[in-house]
């Protein structure tokens, strides 16, 4: 057995990235603990504490303590969950959205530091190496390989959405590259100019690879969203990916003071199309066309935010 391999390995790296004292590594006043739940706070659709303490595997009274500190703090907000008042949701400020930022730039820097000392025809070889150990080891560990979590999109990832929504539409479906440039417009567009309190784009990632994604973007008609840019890897589906990112979107919009939100999709994208009416959507109207080299009827979907309001 590998073992003192594995915690050689383990003394190595948390020198390296400075694990023993976190908050002096990244020069923020959090451990490495604290940083860990902020990260989730900021970038899991899960946010009661519950989820926190089984995601995070941490005792439930000092996940408590630790979340008392940072609500003294005003990082946070504690409150009942809307779906089971048992449970406590827990929501970041303006401020703790800004202390998670600043720990992810920092992270990234920090990262892209140690990176650089490696010899640039050696990175692969190490981006390999880690995946491998990840691989084995979540497979190997009792509670499975890891979650799924969606984040914001970081360098790359925009572009990543329109290179395998151009990819695998045009391996599923047959289609040519007009819907590749419909979607890089629409990226671009969110890119150039998008208001961060009323839009937003997720990455689903599993094992560290981005598989998914969704975009909530504003409407022209008024206090309305709308739901763009749904993607589930092939090898992804089939686990509930799909609706977490619609339902995190959903989520999204309705605490921002959307009244509705909105959608357009092609009848042909049947999985697409049973995710949305799990989530409450409604179709309201559709409408033959040809676009992207193929026969297609278009469909617009409609789902009202307001509590008790069938529209």
């Amino acid at each position: 057995m590998p073992i003192q391999e594995i915690r050689a390995f383990n003394r190595f790296y948390t020198n390296v990235i400075g694990a023993l004292d976190y908050g002096k590594h990244l020069y923020t006043p959090y451990t490495l603990t604290e940083s860990r739940v902020l990260y989730e706070l900021a970038h899991s659709p899960r946010t009661d504490a519950a989820d926190l303490r089984g995601a995070l595997s941490l005792d439930a009274g000092y996940l408590s303590r630790l979340l008392a500190g940072f609500e003294r703090d005003g990082l946070v907000v504690r409150a009942p969950s809307e779906r089971d008042p048992r449970r406590q949701r827990i929501t970041l400020t303006d401020r703790g959205r800004q202390a998670a930022a600043l720990l992810d730039e920092r992270s990234r820097q920090a990262v892209g530091t140690l990176v650089a000392g490696v010899p640039e025809a050696e990175r692969e070889r190490l981006t390999e190496a880690l995946r491998t150990v990840r691989d084995l080891l979540s497979t190997a560990s009792p509670a499975g390989r890891a979650e799924p979590v969606l984040r914001r999109p970081g360098p790359g990832d925009l572009g990543w959405i329109v290179q395998r929504h151009g990819a695998l539409y045009a391996a599923e479906y047959g289609w040519n590259a007009d819907f590749e440039g419909l979607v890089a417009r629409i990226v671009a567009d969110f890119a150039q100019d998008h208001d961060p309190r009323l839009e937003r784009v997720w990455i689903a990632e599993l094992d560290g690879r981005p598989v998914g994604s969704v975009m909530c973007v504003r409407d022209d008609a008024p206090a309305t969203a709308r739901l763009r840019l749904l993607l589930v890897e092939p090898g992804a589906r089939g686990h509930g990916l799909g609706d977490m990112l619609v339902r995190t979107a959903v989520d999204f919009a309705r605490e921002a003071g959307y009244r509705d939100m909105v959608l357009w999709t092609n009848d042909v994208l049947a999985g697409a199309r049973r995710i949305y009416q799990r989530a409450g959507f409604t179709l309201v109207a559709e409408k033959p066309h040809r676009s992207y080299g193929a026969d297609l009827v278009g469909q617009d979907w409609r789902l009202s935010l307001q509590e008790g309001t069938d529209r």
